[in-house]
C-alpha cells in the first residue's frame, strides 16, 4: 500500500519503526522503492553525491525539481518527499508557499522538506494551508553550515537543547507532520521525541526516534569522500562497481567481449550479405 502523511502520523502511535532514504534518480529510486521502505527523500544532498557541489547551497530550484520528477517515475509505495533548496522559502512566505507548489506540480512529490526552527514557522504556515505537507528538519541543518562554522553535533548545552524543544513544538503546532533530526545528542532526541505527538526521523542522532533515514550511497558504501559517524555501511559497491569496471576492461583488451552471444547477426533476421547493397537486390 502506499505510505501516506497518515502512515507516518499512526507509525508513532503504534510505537513503529519507520525508514527512509534519499534517491536521486529513476533507476536507484525503483530499487528503493520496491524494498520496502517508507519514505524516499530527494534530498538536497544531491548536491554533494550526484552533482560534485562542495555543498549543498549551490543547489537550484530547478535541480531539485528534475530530480524529484525523474524519482517521481518509479515511485509507487513510498512518500516521496523534497527538498526546499538554499532560498526557495527564505525570502518570504509568498516565495516559500509559490516554490512548495512547484515541487509539488512539476516535481511530482507528495511532501516537501524544510530547514529551520521558529525562524520559518510562517512559510510551514503557508505551506501547510495551501495543503502541502511539510516535514521539518532540526539540528544540523547544512543549508545553514556558514553560521554554524561547519558540520557540527547541534544541541551541546542547555541553551541549545531547550531550543531545540521549543522549536520542535512551534513546528508540530505549525502543521508538520514530521521532523528530521540531524546531529543531535541521543539523550536530547529522546527528550524532543517526547515533547511531541508527531514522528521524527533520526540521522546522526541515534535510536530515540520514530525512524532513520541514510544517503543511500553513504549506507551502500558508494560515496566514500568521507564518512561521517553516523554512518553504517550495509554494503560495499564502491569495491564491486571498481572490480566489475575492471573486469569489463580487461575483457574489451583481452577480445573476451563482446562474444558471439553479445553480437547480432545478419542470420537472426534472415538477410543474405551475398544480396547485398550491390547483389541482385540492387537495381542501379
Amino acid at each position: 500500500m502506499k505510505n501516506t502523511v497518515l502512515t507516518f502520523k499512526e507509525a508513532k502511535k503504534r510505537n513503529e519503526k519507520l525508514t527512509l532514504l534519499t534517491a536521486y534518480d529513476y533507476t536507484t529510486a525503483k530499487i528503493i522503492d520496491s524494498s520496502g521502505v517508507n519514505g524516499i527523500l530527494v534530498g538536497d544532498s544531491l548536491g554533494t553525491v550526484a552533482l560534485g557541489y562542495e555543498n549543498t547551497l549551490s543547489v537550484t530550484m530547478d535541480d531539485m525539481i528534475h530530480h524529484s520528477r525523474a524519482v517521481s517515475r518509479a515511485v509507487k509505495n513510498s512518500l516521496l518527499i523534497t527538498d526546499m533548496p538554499f532560498m526557495s522559502y527564505q525570502t518570504s512566505t509568498y516565495d516559500a508557499i509559490k516554490n512548495a507548489g512547484r515541487l509539488v506540480k512539476e516535481g511530482f512529490c507528495n511532501a516537501v522538506k524544510l530547514e529551520g526552527g521558529s525562524d520559518v514557522i510562517d512559510s510551514i504556515k503557508g505551506i501547510v494551508k495551501a495543503q502541502i505537507p511539510v516535514m521539518g528538519h532540526l539540528g544540523l541543518t547544512p543549508q545553514s553550515i556558514n553560521k554554524f562554522g561547519g558540520y557540527k553535533v547541534q544541541g551541546k548545552n542547555d541553551s541549545e537543547i531547550k531550543s531545540l524543544i521549543e522549536d520542535a513544538k512551534r513546528l508540530e503546532d505549525a502543521g508538520v507532520f514530521s521532523i528530521v533530526l540531524e546531529c543531535i545528542p541521543l539523550e536530547v532526541t529522546k527528550l524532543i521525541d517526547e515533547a511531541i505527538s508527531i514522528p521524527t526521523i533520526g540521522i546522526g542522532s541515534g535510536m530515540n526516534t520514530t525512524g532513520q533515514i541514510l544517503v543511500y550511497s553513504d549506507m551502500l558504501g558508494m560515496f566514500k569522500d568521507f564518512k561521517a559517524k553516523f554512518v553504517k555501511y550495509y554494503a560495499n559497491l564502491d569495491a564491486s562497481m571498481n572490480l566489475a569496471i575492471q573486469n569489463y576492461i580487461k575483457d574489451v583488451n583481452e577480445e573476451n567481449f563482446p562474444l558471439i552471444e553479445h553480437s547480432y547477426s545478419l542470420s537472426e533476421i534472415n538477410y543474405d550479405i551475398s544480396e547485398g547493397f550491390y547483389g541482385s537486390n540492387n537495381n542501379n
